[in-house]
């Protein structure tokens, strides 16, 4: 157990047959899987790694028309777009989004957070809104950018809103 948690402060994205891959080989005998999922249940570890389904539309949201279909992108401020990504750490992740605009491809802002509550993308998105206004705002139907309170934040200033079909991510032209 002392080896699998020191195994685990190394590489917190091992699971229990990753595990029991990296001890075989060290200890030059098999070690049981099952065996291994059950101590690591004991000592209360899981593999960490980015669950599925993060793009998943709010309850009821509404579902708006992807914009950019053939559109040139030809100045700043006209399309903006944000997206959510996970960064590594060594003992577990944490949430990064960022506001982006498209022309530029500059990074007007971002939030870091331990947890997909959307209230780190309205903190990002209301910072980037004190650098500019875009015409167009895409992002995917994910609840935090679908939630009625980050909708009201560009309906109230006019921006037309754009969101990808799927759980695809946001591609940047170019």
């Amino acid at each position: 157990m002392r080896r699998i948690d020191e195994l685990y402060l190394e590489c917190p994205y091992y699971g229990s047959r990753r595990f029991a891959a990296v001890l075989s080989a060290e200890w030059a005998q098999p070690f049981n899987r099952k065996r291994l999922q059950r101590l690591m249940q004991s000592m209360g570890i899981e593999a960490m790694y980015p669950k599925p389904n993060l793009s998943r539309p709010a309850p009821g949201h509404e579902i708006y028309p992807y914009l950019l279909r053939g559109v040139a992108i030809s100045r700043p401020n006209q399309v903006w777009s944000s997206d959510i990504t996970y960064v590594p750490l060594r003992r577990g992740f944490l949430y990064l989004t960022a506001v982006m605009d498209w022309y530029s491809r500059f990074v007007l802002s971002w939030e870091l957070s331990n947890t997909l509550d959307g209230w780190f993308c309205r903190s990002a998105l209301e910072a980037a809104l004190c650098r500019g206004r875009p015409e167009i705002f895409n992002s995917d139907q994910g609840s935090q950018f679908t939630a009625q309170e980050y909708l009201q934040i560009l309906k109230q200033r006019d921006i037309r809103i754009s969101a990808d079909s799927g759980p695809r991510r946001t591609r940047i032209p170019g």
